[in-house]
């Protein structure tokens, strides 16, 4: 009779959970701080300097409760040479006439334009489509007008809140360091445990992934996108084919970020704690509605990745936990330094998110919720044969051609 020892199974599963987990606590700890702070004062522009011509494009699709203040922080920039087109996407609310009656304040003094999207292409999504359009129309009034385009477009989210000197650091660091995309990390304003908890896990386990203190080297794989802050020059913006090529993507702003490295231009990330501040979702509950959206999507709509996704999250962020409580005598030794390194790297990324480090005790409940998130995404997607998102019906199949 053949007995199975499972002492050696735990030492093995600890041991690999050890090192698995020491790639990424080591590199953060190393190099997390050489992603530049844009509120370091060396970052602050002499108010003598010239800065080059930015349009700001913000699509807004029933965003009622959030647009006013996110428009008026972007009106009360110190930047001095700069206009925010906001696209209403079919809201069914009090968004467009929100953005026209700021649109028509004497402080907007003809800064602000508003454009309202009626009915929705065939072949795009809407948020896509609010931003081509938002960069678009820009271009054919600056032509009519005889005017050349914007230096720079930055496209933003319009629940995001901007401190006043944002964009004149932001724009000194790209023009001084030669970047074509810049992305800036907002902070994120969490007011419940469920929030700390689901904002903080993925931004560790995107460790695994991506380095950002390699986005900057043009021969890294490494690239990003965040919807809150896309800054981009418009030589870049056109070069790969603006967002007419996105049409279909429905994490564009990841999608973003891969099409500029992929062109061969320079990209950067950034921190600037409250620069660009933001409330991405009400609860534990609200950051899931968020994520089924955009999982089953970054998974390519293939199950298999959906289900080795599950696995492997369950692996690393629930069996170290397990594995201490479980595991006889010193096969706990592995297990342990496991959780102390999921600890420093919650402790390394909580920093910047005003984060306690504490907060790697959720993780391997946010491990199971997240995991839930991605069941959900695709099994929604796959029983409708449709994403939902904002009251709009994107087809699984025409979406599932851009993979």
């Amino acid at each position: 009779m053949i007995v199975f020892d499972w002492t050696l199974l735990y030492w093995i599963s600890g041991l690999l959970l050890l090192l698995i987990w020491l790639v990424p606590a080591v590199q953060l700890a190393l190099h997390f701080s050489e992603v530049t702070d844009l509120t370091q004062p060396g970052w602050n522009p002499p108010r003598d300097t010239a800065p080059p011509s930015l349009t700001i494009v913000v699509p807004a699709r029933n965003e009622e409760a959030e647009i006013e203040a996110a428009l008026r922080s972007l009106l009360q920039l110190n930047y001095p040479q700069y206009q925010i087109v906001a696209v209403n996407d079919r809201s069914t609310d009090q968004t467009g006439a929100i953005m026209e009656r700021l649109a028509a304040e004497p402080a907007s003094a003809g800064k602000l334009r508003v454009i309202h999207v009626r009915d929705l292409p065939a072949g795009w999504l809407g948020k896509v489509h609010a931003m081509w359009l938002g960069s678009q129309r820009d271009a054919a009034q600056r032509n009519a007008a005889q005017q050349t385009n914007s230096d720079w477009l930055l496209f933003t989210d319009a629940d995001c809140v901007f401190h006043p000197d944002t964009l004149r650091r932001a724009i000194h660091y790209a023009t001084r360091t030669a970047t074509d995309h810049l992305v800036l990390f907002p902070t994120a304003h969490m007011k419940t445990l469920g929030e700390r908890m689901m904002i903080s896990f993925p931004q560790v386990m995107a460790s695994f992934a991506m380095r950002p203190w390699k986005v900057r080297d043009p021969k890294a794989r490494d690239h990003i996108g965040v919807g809150a802050f896309n800054l981009i020059r418009r030589s870049a913006y056109d070069a790969i084919g603006t967002y007419e090529k996105l049409r279909l993507e429905v994490v564009d702003d990841i999608k973003l970020g891969e099409s500029i490295k992929s062109a061969g231009l320079r990209q950067d990330v950034v921190f600037g704690p409250d620069l660009v501040s933001l409330r991405w979702a009400v609860g534990a509950a609200g950051v899931v509605a968020n994520l089924e959206k955009n999982l089953f999507a970054f998974l390519r709509f293939r199950i298999s990745l959906v289900l080795a996704v599950c696995a492997v999250t369950f692996f690393l962020c629930v069996c170290p936990f397990l594995g201490l409580l479980l595991a006889p005598g010193w096969a706990r030794a592995p297990f342990a330094v496991a959780v102390a390194m999921i600890a420093l790297a919650y402790t390394l990324t909580g920093r910047y998110m005003a984060n306690s480090p504490w907060m790697f005790l959720t993780c391997p409940i946010a491990a199971l919720v997240f995991n839930f998130a991605t069941l959900q995404s695709a099994f929604l997607a796959l029983r409708d044969g449709a994403i939902t998102w904002r009251g709009t019906k994107y087809s699984l199949e025409e979406l599932k051609k851009k993979c």
